[in-house]
């Protein structure tokens, strides 16, 4: 049982506007997200489909368990391959398709942008990103493509030049 993990969540709905789901627009998308020993997760729908714009929406927590387990894998090939990084964000972008009352996801760009400690960890610091996308467990789970368009920076090169001259 070792290599088998569970993860546990609850869902609170909290939409119930007094007459529950009587109709499309009779209710609210809004929800708590649950789990043990951590802050609760204010969730909706996306406002499209007229939820909560200022509450997380599953599509959004889609792309972000994307790029969160990329990072995390990545960080790890990156101590692995010797390169020290200093730096790590990330612009993803995840495309969906809606088609009738349903739809996919139709893929996931992840945009890394990595700041390493020096020049010659580079071309170590974009190589990484391969085994990183195979350690991947959410990625490993999806069915559409999650593709990288990586960016690698040296520390010293992405500080202001006045920096680098200590003005």
């Amino acid at each position: 049982m070792k290599d088998i993990h569970e993860y546990r969540i609850d869902i609170e709905w909290a939409g119930n506007r007094g007459t529950g789901t009587s109709g499309y627009r009779a209710y609210g998308r809004e929800l708590t997200i649950h789990a043990a020993h951590k802050a609760p997760l204010a969730g909706s729908a996306d406002p499209t489909f007229h939820g909560d714009a200022d509450r997380w929406n599953p599509e959004e927590l889609l792309v972000s368990a994307l790029a969160q387990c990329h990072m995390l894998s990545y960080l790890h090939m990156a101590v692995r391959a010797g390169v020290v990084v200093t730096a790590y964000t990330d612009a993803a972008v995840g495309t969906m398709r809606q088609e009738g009352v349903g739809g996919a996801f139709t893929e996931v760009v992840l945009r890394p942008r990595v700041t390493v400690a020096d020049e010659a960890m580079v071309e170590a610091a974009l190589a990484a990103h391969a085994p990183a996308r195979e350690a991947c467990f959410i990625a490993n789970s999806v069915n559409f493509p999650v593709r990288h368009e990586p960016e690698i920076l040296v520390a010293h090169a992405a500080q202001d030049p006045g920096e680098q001259l200590g003005l």
